[in-house]
C-alpha cells in the first residue's frame, strides 16, 4: 500500500510538473487572478518578458508595466469585468524587460463553482505587436491616399481614473469622477479645495503630503507618494499618488496627476497554489487556443478551448490529424512550413483558416515555441493560436479602398502630388502627368523643370522657407504645360507628421487659376477707372447744400485732399466735421487704406494715451495683453481726431511728437514705432482762447493748423435748409416705411426761421421725431420741439454768443450747476455733456457759482 501511495504521489508530482512546465513554456503569457481581481500568478513567459520577479508584479503592481496611456482603460475595463462576471478582453502596450513597449491582447475567463460563484479568473496575453505594426502600415497607406486624413493621433495624456489638477493657489480645478469615489467626496458639492482634501488624509501622513506638494510647486520636481486616508464609507484606505508640474511661460501653472487605491494590494497575501487542478484549469479555461507537440511534431494535447471551437474529440486531432480542421488550400502551405520549423528548431509563425464547429472557416495566427533541455535538445513544442478573422477582413477592405482611392486620385481633375520630407518628388496623379506631358519617372527627376524661368529664385526661396518651418503653405507659380504654354497655378502644401512630430510626407495640390488671374486683372483695371470717375462725381455726396459759403468750404477741402497736409476742421457741433474729414480721405492718395475716427472727448483722460498709441501687456491694471492703438490701425491711411481740444496735456505732448518726428511708443513699451498716418483734426472750441488759458499747447496748435477749414453753422446757410429737409424726410420716411407726399410750407418756414444751435444734427433729430410721431402722409413740425428760449433771427456773432450764454446760464441755474447726468444742464439743452463743457470754457462761465451750498 505504501508503495502504491508513493507511486501515485510520484505520478501526481510528475503530472503537476508537466503541467507547470506546459504553462511556463507555452508561447502565450498565462496568469490567474482571485475573484476580487488580485492577480496571484504569472507564468515564466510573463516573468521573462517583464524581467521581474513574481513578487514585483502580483496584485495590482502589474499596472506599473502597462503604458501610462493605457493604464486607465485596462484598469477600468478589468473592474467592470469583475463587477459583471463577464469575460474580459482588451489590448494594451506593456513594457518589456529592455524598456520597449509591445502591444498585447489580454483575455480573461471566470471559473465558477457548482453554485455559479466565481472562484478564479484565468487569463492569457498574446504579443500582437507585429500585427499592430502591420495594421499601422496598412492604415498609413490608406491615410496617405485619402490625403485628408492624418494618421497622427495624440492619445490622452491623463487617464480618467483618479486624475486631478491642482493650481498654485491651493484650488483643484479638476477631479475625475473616480477621484470623487476614491476619496469619498460628493461630486454635487463641487471639487474640494486642497485644505478640504487634506482633512481626509491621516494626520500622520498629512505633513509629508503637504511638504511634497510644496516642493513640487517650488522646485518643479515630479511627485510619487503613498499615504492613508479616512474614507467616510470604507474607513482607512491606502492611496498611491503620482504627479508632475505643468509649466507655462517658464512658470508652474498647475500640478497634474493620478491617484490609485492600493488598499487591496497592500492587504493581499502573496501565495501560489501549486496544484494539478490549478494548472489544468489554467490551460483549459484560458481564452487562447493552446496546444503542445512532441519533438517530432506530433500534436499530443489541445486545450478545451480548441476542442469546443472545432467540435472534435482530442483523439481526432492527435499526431497530424489536426490538418483535417485546416482549409485544404492552406494545408499545402502550413504543413511544409511547420516541417521546416521542426527541422531547423526555430520558432514557428503562420496563418491559416480553421474550420469552426458550425463548418465556417475563420483565419487564425499560430505560434509555436520549442522547449529545450540543458543539452539544448528540443523536448517539447508549445503553441497558441488567436483568431484574426476581423483583421483579415479589414486588410482586404483596406486593399480594396487603396485601389479605389488610387483610381480616384488618378481620375480627379485636380493636380495632386506627394513630396518627400526634403522636397523631392515621389508621386503625381494622372492629371498632373498629362498636363506636363511626362512620365512618373520623369516627374521624380529633379532635372526636369516645370516652372517658369523667371520664377525659380522666388519660388524656391519661399518653398524652402516653408519646408524648414514645417508648416502648411500656399503660393502662386507659373507652370509649363506640355504644349509650352505657361499657366498660373495656386499651389498648396501640407505636411504629414509622425507621432514624434517628424515630417514624413508633403501633400500638394495645384489649382489652375490662370483664367481667374486674367479676369481679376480686367476687373482691377475697370475698378481703377470707376474709382477715378466716382471720386470726381461723388466726393461730397453726403454733404448737402448749395449755399455759397458751403461751396467755398468744399472747394478748399477738394484742394487739400490730394496732399498729405495736416488739416484742422473748425465748427460748431453738428455741422458735419467728420463728413468733411471722410471726404478729404476719400479723395486722397490714402483712400484705399483705413480711415480711423477717434472722439477725444469720449475717451477718459486716463485711457486716451492707450487708445491712440496702444499699450503693452502689464502696462497698467487690466492690460492683460498687447493692444494696438488707433495710430497703428490707421497705418498708411488717415486718422481723424474729433474734439482734439479736449486732449489732456500729456497726450498733447505725445501727439506733437507724432506730428513732428512721425514716431511714437506704446504705453508701457520701449520700442519706437514709425507712423505713416495723415492727421485730420476737428474741434468746436476756440483753441486760441484755450492756449491763452493754458489748456492747449501753442506748438501743437500750429502743427495741427497747417490747413484750416471752418465750417459755417446752419444759421449762416439757411438757404440749404429746404434741401436738408427734403433729404432727411426722404431718408427717415424710407427707414420707417412711410410715404410722405407733401411738406407743409409753415413747417418749412418754421424750420428756416429757427437758429439751430445744434446745427444739422439738431435738424436731423427734429425731422426723425416728426416722422415717428406723424400719422399722415404730410410732413409737419411742432414749434414746441424747438428750444423754449427765443432764438435771434439776426446773424451777428455778438447777439448769438449773448443768447447762447443766457441759455447755458439758465440751464445751469435750473440744474444747480450740474452739467452731466439725467437732470444736468446738457440734458436740458439737448446737447452732449462734452460739448457743453467746451462751451462753458469758451464763454468763461463759472458753473460753480450755480451750485447750492
Amino acid at each position: 500500500m505504501k508503495a502504491s501511495g508513493s507511486l501515485q504521489n510520484d505520478e501526481s508530482a510528475a503530472t503537476e510538473n508537466e503541467l507547470r512546465r506546459a504553462v511556463d513554456t507555452t508561447p502565450a503569457f498565462i496568469h490567474t487572478a482571485r475573484p476580487d481581481g488580485y492577480i496571484d500568478y504569472f507564468n515564466r513567459g510573463w516573468l521573462d518578458f517583464f524581467g521581474r520577479s513574481l513578487e514585483d508584479v502580483c496584485g495590482w503592481r502589474w499596472t506599473e508595466t502597462v503604458h501610462p496611456e493605457d493604464v486607465a482603460a485596462i484598469v477600468q475595463k478589468w473592474h467592470a469585468a469583475l463587477a459583471s462576471g463577464e469575460p474580459f478582453e482588451i489590448e494594451s502596450r506593456v513594457r518589456r524587460a529592455d524598456g520597449s513597449y509591445r502591444a498585447l491582447l489580454h483575455r480573461k475567463l471566470p471559473l465558477r463553482d457548482a453554485h455559479g460563484n466565481i472562484v478564479k479568473w484565468f487569463g492569457s496575453s498574446v504579443d500582437i505587436e507585429d500585427r499592430k505594426c502591420a495594421e499601422q502600415k496598412i492604415a498609413e497607406k490608406a491615410s496617405q491616399l485619402e490625403r485628408s486624413e492624418f494618421y497622427l493621433r495624440e492619445g490622452e495624456r491623463l487617464a480618467h481614473m483618479g486624475s486631478w489638477s491642482l493650481k498654485p493657489d491651493g484650488m483643484f480645478d479638476y477631479w475625475s469622477p473616480e477621484t470623487f469615489m476614491i476619496f469619498g467626496f460628493d461630486p454635487r458639492n463641487g471639487v474640494p479645495s486642497l485644505k478640504e482634501w487634506l482633512s481626509v488624509v491621516l494626520p500622520h501622513d498629512r505633513d509629508a503630503v503637504y511638504e511634497l506638494i510644496r516642493k513640487m510647486f517650488s522646485e518643479g520636481v515630479n511627485g510619487d507618494i503613498q499615504y492613508r486616508v479616512d474614507h467616510p464609507k470604507h474607513g482607512q484606505r491606502t492611496m498611491h499618488s503620482t504627479g508632475e508640474p505643468v509649466f507655462q511661460d517658464g512658470k508652474i501653472s498647475r500640478l497634474i496627476g493620478n491617484t490609485l487605491d492600493i488598499t487591496e494590494r497592500k492587504r493581499a497575501e502573496e501565495e501560489l497554489r501549486a496544484s494539478e487542478r490549478k494548472y489544468r484549469h489554467l490551460v483549459d479555461t484560458t481564452p487562447a487556443f493552446v496546444h503542445t507537440a512532441l519533438p517530432n511534431g506530433d500534436v499530443d494535447f489541445y486545450n478545451r478551448g480548441w476542442l469546443e471551437y472545432v467540435g472534435l474529440p482530442l483523439t481526432d486531432l492527435l499526431g497530424w490529424g489536426w490538418s483535417c480542421m485546416i482549409h485544404p488550400e492552406d494545408v499545402e502551405t502550413i504543413v511544409p512550413k511547420w516541417r521546416a520549423a521542426l527541422e531547423a528548431g526555430e520558432p514557428f509563425v503562420g496563418e491559416s483558416r480553421v474550420r469552426r464547429a458550425d463548418g465556417e472557416y475563420r483565419w487564425f495566427l499560430h505560434r509555436e515555441e520549442p522547449l529545450r533541455n540543458e543539452a539544448g535538445e528540443i523536448v517539447k513544442w508549445y503553441g497558441s493560436s488567436i483568431e484574426i478573422e476581423e483583421r483579415k477582413i479589414a486588410e482586404e477592405k483596406i486593399r480594396e479602398q487603396e485601389t479605389e482611392l488610387r483610381q480616384i486620385l488618378d481620375l480627379t481633375p485636380q493636380h495632386i502630388g506627394v513630396l518627400a520630407p526634403d522636397g523631392s518628388r515621389l508621386y503625381a496623379n494622372y492629371t498632373t502627368l498629362e498636363y506636363f506631358g511626362i512620365t512618373l519617372e520623369q516627374w521624380r527627376d529633379r532635372k526636369v523643370h516645370i516652372d517658369h524661368p523667371e520664377d525659380p529664385e522666388q519660388f524656391l526661396a519661399e518653398r524652402n522657407k516653408r519646408f524648414l518651418e514645417g508648416e502648411p503653405c500656399e503660393y502662386e507659380a507659373r507652370l509649363r504645360r506640355h504644349d509650352g504654354e505657361f499657366r498660373c497655378f495656386l499651389v498648396r502644401l501640407t505636411p504629414i507628421k509622425d507621432e514624434r512630430g517628424q515630417i514624413t510626407r508633403w501633400y500638394g495640390t495645384a489649382t489652375d487659376i490662370e483664367d481667374r488671374k486674367r479676369a481679376e486683372e480686367e476687373i482691377r483695371k475697370e475698378n481703377i477707372a470707376l474709382r477715378e470717375e466716382l471720386g470726381k462725381t461723388s466726393m461730397f455726396e453726403e454733404v448737402i447744400g448749395t449755399s455759397l459759403v458751403l461751396q467755398m468750404v468744399l472747394a478748399r477741402a477738394a484742394k487739400v485732399a490730394p496732399t498729405d497736409s495736416t488739416v484742422l476742421i473748425m465748427g460748431e457741433t453738428g455741422t458735419g466735421k467728420e463728413l468733411i474729414a471722410r471726404a478729404i480721405h476719400k479723395r486722397s492718395k490714402r483712400s484705399e487704406r483705413p480711415f480711423i475716427s477717434v472722439n477725444c472727448a469720449a475717451v477718459p483722460s486716463s485711457l486716451i494715451m492707450s487708445e491712440l498709441f496702444g499699450h503693452e501687456k502689464g502696462a497698467f491694471t487690466g492690460a492683460v495683453q498687447r493692444r494696438l492703438g488707433r495710430f497703428e490701425l490707421a497705418e498708411g491711411g488717415t486718422i481723424f481726431l474729433d474734439e482734439v481740444g479736449d486732449l489732456p496735456m500729456e497726450t498733447q505732448i505725445a501727439l506733437l511728437r507724432v506730428l513732428q518726428e512721425r514716431e511714437f511708443e506704446r504705453v508701457g513699451g520701449t520700442e519706437v514705432l514709425r507712423a505713416d498716418v495723415r492727421v485730420i483734426s476737428a474741434t468746436n472750441r476756440d483753441l486760441q482762447a484755450a492756449i491763452a488759458d493754458g489748456g492747449f499747447r501753442s506748438d501743437l496748435y500750429y502743427r495741427l493748423n497747417v490747413f484750416p477749414i471752418k465750417l459755417p453753422p446752419l444759421r449762416e446757410r439757411k438757404e440749404d435748409v429746404p434741401l436738408l429737409v427734403n433729404y432727411f424726410v426722404d431718408r427717415y420716411a424710407t427707414r420707417a416705411g412711410k410715404k410722405i407726399k407733401h411738406i407743409q410750407k409753415k413747417a418749412l418756414d418754421a424750420l428756416q426761421e429757427y437758429s439751430w444751435p445744434g446745427n444739422v444734427r439738431e435738424l436731423q433729430n427734429v425731422i426723425e421725431r416728426s416722422l415717428i410721431i406723424g400719422e399722415t402722409n404730410e410732413f409737419a413740425v411742432d414749434k414746441s420741439w424747438f428750444s423754449s428760449e427765443s432764438q435771434p433771427t439776426r446773424s451777428p456773432a455778438v447777439d448769438q454768443t449773448s443768447s447762447e450764454r443766457t441759455r447755458i446760464e439758465a440751464a445751469l441755474a435750473q440744474s444747480n450747476g450740474k452739467v452731466s447726468g439725467a437732470h444736468g444742464a446738457a440734458a436740458i439743452l439737448g446737447i452732449p455733456a462734452s460739448t457743453l463743457e467746451s462751451k462753458i470754457r469758451t464763454l468763461r462761465i463759472n458753473k460753480h457759482a450755480y451750485k447750492r451750498a
